[in-house]
């Protein structure tokens, strides 16, 4: 089991790292979205160009993104019932809905979205649109994203095995942002 519980930490650096790099891209899309507003009003200039590689960073930052928000435990989840439930009950819960949802879903849409991006590869497929860009790297990203879902949906599932196991910790419960910042916001009080 702890080859495994190492296994799963490795793909917990690649989906940090990954996440952590598309980040970024947000500030880039902001960039060039601002950009392109100045351009079209100020110089009556615009490009579906940079309107497309808005789209492509947009999926990119979404579908890269989501064994990241998986591996911090920010999926939508069944928090209304699991919340009332202890840690071995939510691993139970997390187990059998990785294998029986997650990691099927993500193999369906792997199994599809391959020869979708291959056909757009070989075929050096360009948007219809005047100025537009060539297609076939914004439909890599699907099976990208998807594969690092997989990926980190087998990492959870071991850490949650190796959890009932008694080899590894609980996953801490995943806060919102707001809801962070609340409890980090709440004062002390001392006696």
């Amino acid at each position: 089991m702890k080859p495994l519980l190492r296994f799963a930490h490795r793909i917990d650096r690649l989906n940090q790292a990954i996440g952590r790099a598309v980040s970024w891209l947000i500030l880039v899309m902001v960039l060039i979205s601002a950009g392109n507003a100045i351009m079209r009003k100020a110089f009556r200039m615009s490009s579906n160009g940079f309107l497309e590689i808005q789209w492509y960073l947009f999926a990119a930052v979404f579908l890269l993104a989501a064994g990241y928000t998986l591996l911090k435990n920010e999926h939508v989840r069944i928090d209304v019932i699991s919340s009332r439930l202890g840690p071995r009950a939510q691993a139970w819960i997390d187990i059998l809905g990785g294998v029986f949802f997650l990691l099927p879903l993500t193999g369906v849409v792997l199994y599809h979205a391959w020869p979708f991006f291959l056909n757009s590869f070989t075929s050096q497929e360009w948007s219809s649109n005047p100025g537009g860009l060539i297609l076939w790297p914004a439909k890599l990203l699907i099976p990208a994203g998807f594969a690092l879902l997989l990926l980190q949906g087998v990492a959870e599932i071991i850490k949650r095995i190796g959890f009932l196991a008694g080899l590894a910790p609980p996953e801490p419960p995943a806060h919102s942002p707001a809801e962070d910042m609340l409890l980090h916001d709440i004062p002390e009080r001392h006696p």
